[in-house]
């Protein structure tokens, strides 16, 4: 993601500012020298339920209280986003942009929502059907929702109703509905990210967000839930970084999931000291 984003940062149609990486282990790690990174605390032993992401939005509440940050606006982004063009601020100063996952669906979920977001908040269909990355927001928005979010968040998880109802796009609903409860709504932009395999064109989308795992045969047709003879899937990296000169994919497969294998090689060929499987 940093390769790309470092490629991109300068060129024409980019109105991308300074990156951070930040790092809720609560201490410092090997790549604190590559990507400007902030450090901050994970929640305490036991208080993130067994559910990781919990860290997500207690992070972005520490960031935000101790960073500097000299732009008004926050890209919230993941390590498995590529940049694919330069990315322009897609929000404006009333309406963050938001890409609209197919899974989020808060009208089909109001029995639990209706728990964190009561009737005189207004309509359930006031919650956006997103989570916070991909999101553009301005700073002052993202400072009052951040330890909402991270509120919600905890609560969503204490209630096993809705823990059951949500798993694990739980943090996802609780962004939405921190969201909705400061009465913020999201532009929702259908070119900010395209998720391969499902999307085959790259058309003018921004990014890429390989988190699917891509099967094919040699013939060039999708076999996703069956291992494919050709497959691409971030974990099978999960003990170790990729190799380099990763094998592209046979003729047929979409340009989507050529254009991320080939990506990924580039970056792996062009960043210094790269070693597969650490």
């Amino acid at each position: 993601m940093y390769y790309w984003y470092k490629k991109f940062k300068d060129a024409p149609g980019s109105e991308m500012g300074g990156f951070t990486r930040i790092l809720h282990s609560g201490k410092a790690d090997n790549f604190m020298d590559e990507i400007p990174t902030v450090v901050v605390d994970p929640l305490p032993d036991g208080e993130d339920r067994g559910y990781i992401v919990l860290n997500r939005p207690w992070a972005f509440v520490q960031w935000l209280r101790k960073a500097d940050i000299p732009e008004d606006y926050i890209l919230m982004a993941e390590p498995d986003h590529i940049f694919i063009r330069p990315l322009p601020n897609l929000a404006t100063e009333e309406m963050p942009a938001a890409f609209k996952f197919f899974y989020i669906v808060p009208t089909e979920n109001e029995k639990v929502l209706r728990k964190f977001f009561p009737n005189e908040k207004g309509p359930i269909a006031n919650i956006d059907p997103i989570g916070n990355s991909p999101v553009i927001i301005k700073k002052s928005q993202l400072e009052k929702i951040a330890p909402t979010w991270s509120d919600v968040s905890i609560k969503m998880k204490d209630d096993p109703e809705t823990d059951k109802a949500f798993g694990w796009v739980l943090e996802m609903y609780g962004y939405a509905t921190a969201s909705a409860l400061h009465g913020i709504r999201h532009m929702l932009v259908k070119d900010f990210m395209l998720q391969p395999p499902w999307d085959t064109d790259l058309g003018n989308k921004y990014i890429i967000h390989y988190t699917y795992g891509c099967d094919y045969n040699m013939q060039g047709k999708l076999t996703y839930g069956k291992i494919g003879e050709w497959r691409f899937d971030k974990r099978s990296f999960t003990t170790g970084a990729p190799p380099k000169n990763l094998t592209l994919p046979p003729p047929g497969v979409p340009e989507t999931v050529v254009t991320l294998v080939k990506m990924v090689n580039e970056a792996t060929a062009s960043i210094p000291g790269w070693k597969g499987g650490e």
